[in-house]
């Protein structure tokens, strides 16, 4: 499979993940409208480009030796499985009135240091873009232009999908109701779980 398209399953997989940034946008979707919708959605995603371009450039640090391969690829996949169990098994909870998360910024570059920090101080973010770093890079044998189709492909699908939820928030107001919001999660830990293990898999091929 190309990476770029294998960089598409992750970003629709992280598409869906449950978090402070996505409650965030669809908040400020629906109350704020359409157009500081995409500020924050834009903010979310030159946070996530800073942090998998600051990973590759560790990355590139630690790659320099082939034999670290197959080590940072296993450690990479096994966190990437850790992570997916974590979400499968994260609680949620939503107010009954749906308030998901108070989004009041005045000015429209606000919106977009907004998204970019509440993303960029995640630490779980940090975590995984690291994770996917180092298991990308070993399984790809640190091909440069393989882990970049990669991550262009995660994130421009983040991106669009980013979007696309701005567009729809305000359909989808009726549908976040507790049961719904933990299904995701359980499809979206199941999805990281086997995502870590194809890595893995590709990392020992590969070696």
């Amino acid at each position: 499979m190309h990476p770029f398209l294998e960089g598409m399953i992750l970003g629709l997989t992280l598409a869906i993940m449950l978090g402070p940034a996505m409650f965030s946008l669809i908040q400020t979707s629906i109350h704020r409208g359409l157009y500081r919708g995409i500020l924050l959605a834009a903010g979310i995603f030159l946070s996530d480009l800073v942090l998998v371009l600051l990973c590759y450039l560790g990355a590139l640090q630690v790659f320099g030796n082939q034999r670290n391969y197959l080590m940072f690829g296993i450690i990479g996949g096994v966190i990437l499985v850790a992570f997916g169990i974590v979400t499968f098994l994260r609680k949620v909870h939503v107010d009954d009135d749906n308030s998901l998360m108070e989004v009041k910024m005045p000015g429209p570059l606000t919106y977009i240091f907004k998204g970019f920090f509440l993303n960029f101080a995640n630490p779980f973010v940090w975590i995984f873009w690291i994770s996917a770093m180092v298991t990308v890079s070993s399984s790809h044998d640190a091909d440069s232009s393989a882990i970049e189709a990669f991550f262009s492909g995660t994130l421009l699908t983040i991106f669009a999908t980013d979007l696309i939820k701005v567009v729809v928030a305000s359909r989808l107001k009726h549908y976040l109701k507790p049961r719904f919001l933990i299904m995701i999660n359980h499809a979206v830990g199941i999805l990281l779980v086997i995502f870590g293990i194809y890595l893995v898999v590709r990392t020992f091929l590969n070696f």
